[in-house]
């Protein structure tokens, strides 16, 4: 099975893009962030046309995730168990969606940006984290077998090589020991960040801001990964980032995360 994670920055602006990379690398299943939706706008018709059953949460213009799959999609959940909220009454973002597909347990995810060091946002964005590897721990230490896989845009760039320049991080979000720590528990749970291991190469990127020609000069952050639990981690075979998703004409600011998966023995 080939498993890819992508922030779109708005499904329904990329759409021909995003059907097209569906084609081109023959992606069986993909786990989208940013769709920037409601549910009933979500071009799902596009997607059913190239051969795909898609799940979506969207509630608003803002955030949503979807899992479009053609090898099944089953036991969908819209949130994680015990997921916080955001707000002075708290509601429950769209930022987080479960099915299995092919036999994995692929969880779309879009972690909260967290804005700035000291802003309610960063600390919603290490409740949130600290949550998600709660539960997550919790899905494999009930069930060992169970194939798990955690994809998304972490908002976090875990090593000083995951920015093009880390004196210009300084004092700033993404980069933070307390989001480190935070994105380092789940390889402590028993996760394995299984892009990393096949994609080891310092300074290569993910997303590019649109602004100040970030893209041209490379000038970049690795920040969408994945995260695949005990039994699934050994059955992935390759990875590769798309960089190629980033040019030509109106990409999105990040680029897919392809995983390639063995089937399990």
């Amino acid at each position: 099975m080939r498993l890819a994670t992508w922030n779109v920055n708005s499904v329904r602006t990329r759409v021909d893009r995003v059907i097209a990379f569906l084609e081109r690398t023959g992606t069986d299943v993909l786990a989208m962030q940013e769709t920037k939706c409601k549910d009933e706008q979500f071009p799902r018709e596009a997607f059913e046309a190239a051969g795909y059953e898609v799940v979506t949460s969207g509630f608003s213009q803002w955030n949503g995730v979807a899992i479009a799959s053609r090898v099944g999609i089953d036991d969908v959940e819209h949130a994680f168990a015990g997921q916080p909220g955001w707000g002075e009454d708290p509601v429950t973002e769209a930022r987080a969606l479960g099915a299995s597909c092919g036999g994995v347990r692929v969880w779309s995810l879009y972690i909260p940006n967290g804005r700035e060091v000291g802003d309610p946002h960063f600390d919603y964005k290490l409740r949130w984290l600290e949550a998600l590897q709660e539960e997550s721990r919790r899905w494999i230490e009930e069930d060992p077998a169970l194939p798990v896989a955690l994809v998304g845009d972490w908002n976090v760039a875990p090593l000083d090589t995951d920015v093009w320049d880390i004196g210009v991080f300084a004092g700033r979000t993404h980069v933070t020991p307390a989001e480190r720590d935070a994105f380092q528990a789940f390889g402590a749970g028993g996760y394995t960040e299984v892009s990393r291991v096949h994609v080891p190469a310092e300074h290569t990127y993910t997303y590019w801001d649109y602004q100040q020609l970030r893209f041209p000069r490379n000038e970049g952050m690795r920040i969408d990964f994945t995260w695949a639990s005990p039994a699934l981690a050994p059955r992935v075979t390759g990875a590769s980032i798309e960089r190629v998703e980033r040019k030509g004409k109106a990409p999105s600011d990040h680029v897919p995360v392809v995983l390639d998966i063995a089937d399990a023995a």
